[in-house]
């Protein structure tokens, strides 16, 4: 016999206060290994959203200092979202900082507290994926330059340490990534691509020979095309050259032999490459000359691995969700999250064994709390299968009355080319806590699961996406598993836009809420940043000539068939999806009496960093629920 007491779900008390879930969702990306030190980025949202550098001694349990003290964020916006935006050699840092977008540089050999000695002066530059040349004493990096009345122009750049005098290594085509110099020094290999295509459909990897005066020689394409993805070109500690390849319809690790060809290190269906929406990720590295340590998605879910050889061993690990792989001196170090405890710093070493390293932030939630991820799949339309993870209300004293399903929250995530993540999200476990069952779908055109189930979104955005949505959130009704009349939809994003095509094209839903989300495709391929601007040539069609398509599929032109509440939530600074996208859509809303509050932030740019700003945009969500949901709950014990 149960000895939970019955609460009506959506009502249950929780002590996962929105200010707790703003705290414990600290972000950590960024590593690097010099010397005996580890130092990696960790966003602090009680410091307006900081990004802060830190580091800590590799070989034990000391304690973290920071490298660079506030107001210094560390944080690059090429490409507006950034990424490698700090870089290490014998002690030696250099950052690029969110302020003013220039290079700094801090010698941590020196006593601390270290000096920020400013290294660049060029406001019409920003700088990322930095890696320092110690024997030239330079930066290379990816650059980019404003442009008056046209896009930004991107570029291979080298920045001298001394003068932070700035000279153009390549150029000429429209994106560049992972400059990466070979042991010896003589030989840099990078990535390239051109509009239309995105990095996860054609790239192309270059190596260039580097003449004695430190400029490129002609480069030589080794690898790409037009229908093949490159990921993480890396020279190993012998001086082959490795990267990851789609060609055989998921992305493996191949390494260029000395005849020129690629041989597969690791074949198999799974995918060693994440997608590059930011600068400076890793899914593989050397422990040492023969050993390399791995992580790869299979059927949406990580896994770790090492290949020594031709022998290729995975371990068993509770970790589900992997990222962001670097290695030295026989230990490799990543960012590591389960079913229970948030992403943290993890070692692995040659033999497998997995250490836990650093927490950023404890656990606030004991184990009993937490609504484990249960991976679904279910029948969508066209024949096609799509994917979720489903997160049951979970209580440790609360349970709903046996007459009553609880209401159910799908998530849409961002991208669209993208993936859920099955460690502990504190946003979720918001929701299960307070009897909320959530749907988090990799609906078709997600990673990890291979280049096909990954390109079946090409030319069906807003169809495909919807449909999955949907398809989840019915099936899960049609068994009894939730409340039918209670179903919401949330997303941020492009997940924004699928919720709004869901809310507008179908019925399933009675609410719904968009964070940044995408209402009008023709004015988002007519006023967004220069990485995604012919993004929808693939995911809807080539503009203006499919321009029908651009209009049949936005929401904002079709809001009369929006018949149910909607929460928008957007920062006023964002520049990827401005907020004249949300703006619209409200005013169009409020035209015909539907309820469609909007809550701005004007210090927020494309996705939220403040502590106060995350905690006020869940209450109000949680709010607008149960409101619509007619939910009472006791708010002064929740």
């Amino acid at each position: 016999m149960s000895t939970k007491r019955a609460v009506p779900f959506g009502a249950w008390p929780s002590s996962l206060g929105a200010d707790r879930v703003a705290d414990g969702s600290v972000r950590l990306g960024g590593i690097a290994l010099d010397g005996e030190y580890i130092y990696w980025v960790e966003s602090r949202a009680a410091e307006n959203g900081r990004l802060a550098l830190v580091r800590k001694r590799a070989s034990d349990a000391g304690a973290v200092h920071d490298v660079v003290p506030a107001p210094f964020s560390v944080r690059t916006r090429v490409h507006e979202y950034g990424g490698g935006a700090f870089t290490v050699h014998d002690g030696r840092v250099v950052f690029a900082n969110d302020g003013d977008q220039q290079l700094y540089c801090v010698d941590t050999p020196q006593p601390s507290p270290w000096r920020q000695e400013r290294l660049t002066d060029r406001s019409d530059l920003r700088f990322a994926d930095l890696q320092i040349d110690p024997l030239r004493q330079r930066v290379i990096c990816v650059g980019e330059k404003k442009c008056d009345e046209a896009e930004p122009e991107n570029f291979i750049a080298s920045v001298d340490l001394s003068s932070g005098a700035v000279s153009v290594l390549a150029a000429g085509a429209d994106f560049y990534a992972f400059p990466r110099l070979s042991p010896s020094g003589d030989r840099l290999a990078f990535l390239r691509w051109n509009h239309p295509a995105m990095p996860w459909d054609a790239t192309f990897l270059d190596v260039a020979d580097i003449a004695p005066d430190g400029s490129l020689g002609p480069a030589r394409t080794v690898a790409g095309g037009t229908d093949e993805s490159i990921f993480r070109p890396a020279w190993s500690p012998v001086g082959e050259l490795c990267f990851v390849s789609d060609r055989s319809g998921f992305s493996n690790l191949y390494c260029l032999g000395a005849d020129g060809k690629a041989r597969a290190l690791v074949a198999c269906d799974a995918d060693f490459a994440t997608p590059l929406w930011v600068f400076g990720l890793s899914t593989y590295a050397w422990l040492d000359e023969k050993t390399v340590a791995c992580i790869f998605q299979q059927s949406g879910l990580w896994s770790l691995g090492l290949l020594s050889g031709t022998s290729f061993e995975t371990f068993a690990t509770d970790l589900t969700e992997l990222g962001m792989l670097f290695a030295n001196h026989g230990r490799a170090f990543f960012v590591g999250g389960s079913a229970v405890s948030a992403p943290a710093l993890y070692a692995v070493d040659a033999r497998g064994e997995i250490a836990l390293f650093h927490r950023p932030s404890p656990d606030v939630l004991a184990e009993d709390a937490v609504s484990k991820p249960s991976p679904i799949s279910f029948p969508t339309s066209g024949g096609a299968v799509a994917y979720g993870l489903l997160y049951q209300p979970c209580h440790p004293d609360c349970e709903g009355p046996a007459s009553e399903r609880p209401p159910l929250l799908v998530i849409s995530h961002g991208g669209p080319t993208g993936s859920t993540s099955s460690a502990l999200s504190l946003t979720t476990q918001f929701w299960t806590s307070r009897g909320f069952a959530v749907l988090d779908v990799n609906y078709r055109g997600s990673t990890g699961y291979g280049r096909a189930y990954r390109k079946a979104l090409d030319g069906q955005w807003g169809i495909f996406d919807v449909d999955d949505c949907v398809a989840g959130a019915r099936m899960l009704a049609e068994q009894g598993v939730v409340d039918s009349k209670r179903m919401a939809i949330r997303g941020s994003s492009a997940g924004g836009f699928t919720v709004l095509c869901a809310l507008t094209f179908h019925d399933a839903f009675a609410a719904g809420a968009s964070y940044y989300g995408v209402s009008d495709l023709e004015a988002l391929a007519k006023d967004t940043h220069k990485f995604e601007s012919r993004y929808l040539d693939t995911l809807i069609g080539p503009y203006p000539e499919r321009r029908d398509l651009y209009e049949a599929r936005s929401p904002i032109h079709a809001t009369a068939r929006l018949r149910c509440p909607v929460i928008f939530f957007q920062g006023l600074e964002d520049r990827v999806v401005p907020p004249a996208q949300a703006e619209n859509m409200v005013a169009a809303l409020r035209q015909r009496q539907i309820e469609a509050p909007l809550v701005t932030f004007p210090d927020e740019q494309h996705g939220f960093r403040r502590k106060e700003n995350i905690s006020r945009a869940l209450d109000a969500e949680l709010a607008f629920y149960r409101q619509i949901f007619r939910v009472v709950a006791d708010v002064a014990n929740d």
